[in-house]
């Protein structure tokens, strides 16, 4: 090959970089310079069939027209149908749907609590080079809020090969670094070292037993260690060691734009009849209370190599309107009958320990102050009530088995008397107290005099009684007890079948378990019952029947408010009513919808329920005709029809909103 021809090759592949570097410079200034819109990204809406949900039965095999009824039983026949100019007649027709869909916005319905938001990105070729990278970011913009979705890259196929480059160009420089460091030694040069030197060691050379390296020093005290590091290339490791620390800097040089695989949206992607690269991208969102819309907007950058060349404008939005089935929630409140008796009762207790044999009460005595106090509180809020009136209190005293019944019985009644008598006084002490802060104070010439308001005192009767020895509650301490072992259970209860409690307390001094029964479990027994018996505020009949909110019913509607509808259908499955229809419908649980829909009274609401659970099982002519009575009942109704996919493919197909058939809605 001459010097010539090989000037010429030189020469020719400069002056196509130079060609293609101009073409591609021309490409951009075009696209900075473009007025024309076809000459920039596009974000436009998806052709329906690509996100209405599936029918059961396909649209397009049905029939063309449908014959529905009126209130008084007149009929209508519905077609896709134009009026002929000349003649004046409906003709029917086909329509042939455009290939782009040029509308900013469309109805979605929400469904399962969720949203499917389906949009197109179109690029034209002009926008495209081989060069080039081009990183398109979707932003979702919701009730203020603003999320970027996940990005759509389309990568040139020089600038991929440019990628692959950089990975390979790092590929080798990686391949340069030594892992093992024993290719640094010049094992030739060490081996004669040691066979000279250290005969010893060199002896090892093919046995793998361990030996102190201190024992074969050779005879100019030269260690093993040392004689490595001699014939060690310390330039060459050194070089080995800057290229290990130098990885990171070497793959920001070579790989200046990564390839990545994740995060990446990667959806449909086709080429239409324009050559413009059109990705198909649905995003998935779930549902809020109060979400009505949801807009969409495209930005974007081109890249050429590392770098920025180009921002891609911001598009106009893509709106999208939200319609749920939660609009239809009934949102009348529910109640409850509810019995309200005149009387109650609260019951608490005590243990308030008396020294043997006494029925004095004492406070500095075991732990009286604390239980007194527990008491006195839960009576100071009975006083302070403001729904009942405090009327009597039985006080019943417990007392253990020791000593003669006779005795403990009349004990225990002195203990419950003392026990009444106590908190009667605290009872008059504390609604003097009460009856003090509800005065007032009023100036005369000058000075302050407090004003009491008069009260009609309410006398609140005690009632002791007593439990001579508390058998019963002692029964359950050892059946509970982990101390006593099952022998002395088994005895104890072998004695408590004796009648007469003296003789039953006298066989159980004498076994072991006595003492401790004694100690720990008597003195549990000692205990004070309080039966606080009050009655109802201003309330004469014994009974009354009232109506109180149901809870659980309006907890349930609020879920269906939000679009919760499992949570929904939990609450309101016991209803079984219009609410729980509407939770199934949300659920595509149709058949249970229906068969509930189909008992109530055919309001708008239940009509137009039942039309779109029509539309769902393919009985076109049905899910027409209830759409067309609730319009009739609801006029609104006929702008609802265009936000749910089961009804607006009806109102499509047999042109329901068509001036031609606007008879049938009157």
């Amino acid at each position: 090959m001459n010097k010539s021809f090989l000037k010429y090759i030189l020469f020719a592949a400069v002056a196509l970089a130079v060609v293609s570097s101009c073409a591609t410079r021309r490409k951009l200034m075009n696209l900075v310079n473009a007025s024309d819109s076809t000459a920039t990204v596009q974000l436009a809406l998806a052709k329906e069939a690509d996100y209405l949900p599936e029918m059961k039965n396909d649209l397009s095999a049905s029939r063309d027209t449908l014959t529905v009824k009126d209130d008084d039983g007149r009929e209508f026949l519905l077609m896709k149908a134009v009026k002929d100019e000349e003649t004046g007649e409906m003709v029917a027709t086909e329509v042939i749907e455009a290939a782009k869909v040029t509308a900013r916005f469309r109805n979605v319905a929400e469904r399962h609590g969720k949203v499917d938001l389906a949009f197109q990105i179109m690029v034209p070729p002009s926008m495209m080079d081989t060069k080039w990278q081009l990183r398109f970011y979707p932003d979702m913009f919701v009730m203020g809020d603003s999320l970027r979705l996940e990005p759509v890259i389309i990568t040139g196929g020089d600038y991929r090969k440019a990628q692959l480059r950089g990975y390979e160009l790092y590929d080798k420089f990686l391949a340069k670094i030594v892992q093992d460091t024993t290719k640094f030694i010049d094992i030739e040069q060490l081996e004669i070292f040691l066979q000279r030197n250290i005969p010893q060691l060199y002896a090892f050379k093919s046995d793998s037993s361990y030996v102190d390296e201190s024992q074969f020093n050779s005879v100019y005290g030269v260690s093993q260690r040392q004689a490595v590091e001699h014939y060690t290339n310390k330039v060459a490791r050194r070089i080995n060691e800057r290229r290990k620390n130098k990885r990171e800097a070497m793959y920001a040089k070579y790989v200046k734009v990564p390839i990545v695989t994740e995060g990446i949206r990667l959806d449909s992607v086709v080429v239409n009849t324009d050559g413009d690269f059109v990705y198909y991208y649905v995003q998935t969102i779930n549902t809020r209370p109060k979400l009505r819309k949801v807009d969409v907007k495209l930005s974007g950058e081109i890249f050429e190599s590392d770098k920025r060349i180009y921002t891609i404008p911001v598009t106009e939005p893509l709106t999208f309107y939200i319609s749920s089935i939660s609009a239809f929630v009934d949102n009348t409140e529910k109640y409850l009958t509810k019995v309200i008796e005149r009387r109650a009762t609260a019951n608490t207790e005590c243990r308030i320990d008396f020294e043997a044999g006494k029925s004095e009460i004492k406070m500095d005595y075991a732990d009286n102050a604390y239980e007194i106090n527990m008491i006195s509180k839960t009576i100071a809020s009975l006083l302070e009530n403001k729904d009942f009136d405090l009327d009597s209190i039985i006080v019943r005293a417990t007392a253990s088995p020791e000593g003669r019944f006779t005795l403990n019985s009349s004990l225990a009644q002195k203990r419950s008397e003392a026990v009444s008598s106590y908190f009667s006084k605290y009872i008059e002490a504390y609604k003097d107290s009460l009856r003090q802060e509800a005065g007032f104070s009023m100036s005369f010439n000058g000075e302050e005099q407090k004003i009491v308001a008069a009260e009609k005192p309410v006398d609140i009767r005690f009632t002791p009684r007593c439990i001579p020895e508390n058998w019963d509650d002692l029964d359950a301490l050892v059946d509970k007890d982990v101390v006593m072992n099952p022998d002395q259970k088994s005895d104890y209860f072998n004695v408590r079948s004796e009648s007469n409690p003296d003789v039953r307390e006298a066989r159980m001094k004498n076994q072991a378990y006595y003492r401790y029964m004694k100690e720990t479990l008597y003195p549990k027994l000692r205990t004070v019952k309080f039966n606080c018996y009050l009655h109802r505020k201003g309330m004469i009949k014994d009974t009354v029947h009232t109506t109180v909110l149901d809870s659980t019913y309006m907890r349930g509607v609020q879920e269906l408010r939000d679009m919760n509808y499992a949570e929904a259908l939990a609450l309101l499955i016991p209803y079984d009513d219009f609410n729980t229809a509407v939770a199934y419908v949300g659920m595509d649980r149709n058949v249970n919808a229906m068969r509930i829909l189909s008992k109530l009274e055919k309001t708008a609401q239940v009509n137009y329920l039942m039309a779109i659970l029509y539309s769902r099982s393919g009985d076109f002519n049905n899910a027409v005709q209830h759409y067309v009575t609730s319009c009739r009942q609801n006029p609104s109704y006929r702008f609802r029809g265009n936000l749910d996919p089961e009804i607006s493919v009806l109102i499509k197909q047999y042109g329901l909103n068509s001036e031609e058939n606007d008879r049938i809605f009157d």
